[in-house]
């Protein structure tokens, strides 16, 4: 027999005989009642647990989704009422000129593990607020003491965006790249002492002694990698097994365990005059000799992005190399050069006029079809005319990358930790994207193969032709003769650099040529700010913790708590019920009880002992 029970006021029981399944009819109304509400109380809990997991399971999705999505479409206006906003100001002091950027983000939120939400600042037409003057602040190196009224235009447009009662706790940068690094160290010594001493004179902004320098090319391009990777959301943590994650060797931690985290891109920016790529060594590296090894230090950074030193899962190596000549007009100059001394030596030793009349051009294979060109050095000048043969330009094109025999070297012999191409990605940017995209349009991913037959049909067809297509417009709008004319040098230029120089093999499909990332460009100065504001999280960390603990509790009670009530409401109401019955049956007793009392009275006889409940 099976028996219920339930240990209430009014304690109450009943039994089911083994056959009691089959003649479910013959119970009494009591126990088909009690055993509907426990059925009905089971449902509607596994119900309940079923569907609010789920809406929250979608919740937390959505979150993720929107959270990506606002990276694409955030180009609302900067609240600047909000008194939660932080911002920071960089100025980056270019060999042209300089730009200003201003970024914002709200209070950290308490995490350890995360980063600050850095953006772009925007005024109330939507725009970035970015300035740029010129000419580069290099320009200044034999009057220093006039380089604080030449930037004080861009730190008067900064404090006009930035709210009045955050100037004092707002950050202000002076970043100077290329121009700069070719001075004296006393000519820059100079100019960055007038910055440091009359901007905290006439602005109130965050600005110490660490805060304006001169930064190396290595700096600059990790500061790019950080903000592309930044942008893309790879410093995020994930539990979507969709995501490419990758495994990591913290540097400092070989002991340890290896750890697993999002699998960040790497950049090829190719400019033209020089080429750099940056990308993430995972993985502890080795060296071929110990030459290679000292070498390799100059080219690897290893960084801790996140707030808390101690903590691992931020800290990131990073390969950074950059190639001075191997843009693609210096290396187009390279190869004029090149032309016009190979070919006056040989017309000298074999008494020929080739290329120094435009009745006997040279015959250039990395021009178009019949294109004419010129090259002037030491007031002659040599006549090409092309043929546009793009495999033959290759050819002549590849002693221009300076390969060595030694193993894991690129461009010039230079050490390159091996790349893992069967789990790895790349952004190509600048010629990368304009040799894709601008005549070719075929930017985005890229296809070797595809890319090798657009090539090669644009170098054969004829400079007449795509004279025609140009004026027709079916070029890109801001693609000009210059591009027309030098496109087959570059595309070939692109294509050796990139599978003979850095050795990416032919079949690699996970490199994409873009201009910008979400429809914005990604500068290195926001990476920079997010670099160097790494640590202030911990300030916000430490006045929210207890009140981080309270808001977890919170949540947790929010998703959770209600499941405790609605059981206790179900066991409640199901005491009272069975209170309500076990009265009902006593009351029924107690009636019996007295109606056979009163009949044994009237008959003479003694009343029976009735067996009360135990």
């Amino acid at each position: 027999r099976i028996s219920i029970s339930c240990l209430l006021p009014a304690s109450w029981h009943f039994s089911i005989s083994p056959v009691g399944c089959p003649r479910i009819l013959n119970t009494t109304l009591r126990q088909i009642v009690v055993i509907g509400i426990l059925a009905a109380a089971v449902s509607l809990l596994y119900y309940s647990l079923v569907v609010i997991r789920n809406k929250y399971g979608r919740a937390y999705r959505d979150k993720r989704f929107h959270r990506y999505l606002a990276r694409v479409t955030d180009t609302e206006a900067t609240d600047t009422n909000n008194p939660n906003l932080n911002y920071g100001i960089v100025v980056d002091c270019g060999s042209s000129g300089s730009r200003i950027f201003v970024y914002c983000w709200p209070r950290h939120n308490g995490n350890p593990h995360d980063l600050l939400d850095i953006k772009q600042m925007r005024d109330k037409n939507r725009k970035p607020v970015v300035m740029k003057i010129k000419p580069g602040i290099s320009e200044f190196a034999s009057s220093p003491e006039k380089v604080s009224d030449y930037i004080s235009p861009l730190l008067s447009f900064a404090a006009e965006h930035v709210p009045r009662a955050k100037h004092k706790e707002t950050p202000l940068y002076i970043l100077c790249t290329a121009g700069m690094r070719i001075l004296p160290e006393s000519q820059q010594k100079a100019i960055l002492e007038d910055l440091l001493t009359d901007i905290p004179v006439h602005f109130d902004f965050l600005f110490s002694d660490s805060h304006a320098e001169v930064i190396s090319g290595k700096q600059e391009g990790v500061y790019a990698w950080i903000g592309i990777n930044f942008v893309l959301g790879r410093f995020e943590h994930t539990d979507d097994e969709d995501e490419a994650i990758v495994e990591v060797h913290v540097p400092g931690s070989e002991n340890k365990e290896a750890i697993f985290r999002k699998r960040t891109v790497g950049i090829l920016d190719m400019g033209g005059v020089s080429t750099q790529i940056a990308y993430e060594v995972p993985k502890t590296v080795s060296f071929a000799s110990s030459q290679q090894e000292e070498v390799a230090k100059n080219l690897l950074a290893e960084f801790n992005l996140g707030c808390d030193a101690h903590q691992t899962e931020h800290v990131y190596r990073v390969y950074v190399a950059t190639f001075l000549g191997f843009g693609g007009n210096a290396a187009r100059q390279r190869y004029e050069d090149s032309l016009f001394t190979s070919t006056v030596l040989k017309n000298r030793l074999l008494s020929k006029q080739t290329g120094m009349t435009s009745d006997s051009p040279y015959l250039d294979p990395c021009l178009p079809l019949d294109a004419q060109d010129e090259i002037q050095q030491n007031g002659q000048i040599m006549y090409l005319r092309g043929t546009g043969d793009f495999n033959l330009c290759r050819e002549i094109i590849q002693p221009f990358m300076n390969k060595t025999n030694e193993t894991q070297t690129s461009l010039n012999g230079v050490y390159q930790p091996a790349v893992h191409f069967q789990n790895s990605e790349f952004y190509g940017f600048s010629e990368f994207y304009y040799c894709t995209e601008d005549v070719l349009r075929m930017g985005g991913d890229y296809n070797a193969a595809k890319f090798t037959k657009a090539a090669k049909d644009y170098c054969a067809t004829k400079w007449s032709v795509l004279r025609e297509r140009f004026d027709r417009g079916l070029y890109a709008s801001h693609a000009d003769l210059h591009r027309l004319k030098y496109q087959c040098f570059k595309s070939a230029w692109m294509f050796e650099v990139f599978h003979s120089g850095f050795s990416f093999p032919v079949s690699y499909s996970n490199l994409k040529t873009a201009l910008q990332v979400y429809d914005k460009e990604v500068q290195w100065t926001l990476g920079a700010i997010l670099y160097r504001t790494r640590f202030l999280p911990l300030r916000d960390i430490q006045q929210e913790n207890f009140r981080a603990s309270h808001s977890h509790w919170r949540s947790f009670s929010f998703v959770y708590n209600h499941y405790l009530f609605f059981v206790c409401f179900l066991i409640v109401l199901l005491s009272i019920l069975l209170y309500l019955l076990r009265l009902r049956r006593i009351h029924r007793r107690m009636l019996r009880n007295s109606s056979s009392t009163s009949l044994w009275i009237e008959e003479g006889l003694p009343p029976q002992k009735i067996a009360g409940p135990l």
